[in-house]
């Protein structure tokens, strides 16, 4: 089944939004992973959304979306933590590529998050580079704690849009393609057992009945 470039930041999340509704159904179109189009992306790539999500391995960001080969320009972290390796990409993905849409995917249960919020209450950090990963998620949740929301899931969405925020503020890149309705920035929350995601946050023009801020 043949999918048209979507013409705006809200029809790519809602391409989007629609693939998980398939993924969550069992009815999966599988577009644009046959040998046809694998050799027509060959020449070069124009996916319609910038996913940067947790490195989760439950998480393929082409499988919980019902995507395929040049949709998505992925970059994935542990927590979906960001640094300038990160802003590089994204700046990419939107501003070489072109890509009208920018999402930022957590998920419950983030472990990442988990880790910070037991930082919190013993004071007891992982060692390693893992430490790092951590101390980048620890404020949002000491945002999260002070506004009485303690559940770990409760953590994820604040750190979602702690995240949203910080792309938005970091890259002149994102703000300015943002101000002129060229892109949007979405965070959405993924839900592990149940398939389902949902809009937490965002930042530009996503369309009628979706959280903006």
């Amino acid at each position: 089944m043949p999918f048209s470039d979507p013409a705006s930041p809200a029809e790519a999340l809602q391409l989007l939004l629609a693939g998980n509704g398939r993924f969550v159904d069992g009815a999966r179109l599988h577009p644009n992973q046959d040998a046809d189009h694998r050799a027509a992306l060959a020449p070069g790539q124009k996916p319609f959304a910038v996913l940067f999500g947790c490195s989760d391995s439950r998480l393929a960001a082409e499988i919980i979306f019902d995507r395929g080969l040049g949709d998505l320009f992925v970059v994935r972290t542990a927590g979906h933590v960001a640094g300038s390796e990160v802003l590089g990409s994204i700046e990419y993905g939107a501003g070489v590529l072109g890509a009208p849409l920018v999402v930022v995917l957590g998920h419950d249960s983030c472990g990442a998050v988990t880790a910070a919020s037991n930082a919190y209450d013993d004071g007891d950090s992982p060692t390693g580079y893992i430490r790092d990963v951590v101390e980048r998620v620890y404020p949002s949740v000491l945002s999260a704690r002070a506004a009485g929301r303690n559940s770990i899931d409760e953590m994820v969405d604040e750190h979602i849009r702690k995240t949203t925020d910080f792309l938005v503020e970091r890259s002149g890149v994102l703000a300015d393609k943002i101000a002129s309705g060229e892109c949007a920035v979405a965070g959405l929350s993924y839900r592990l057992h149940e398939g389902t995601v949902r809009v937490v946050s965002g930042h530009g023009a996503l369309g009628e009945n979706l959280v903006t801020n």
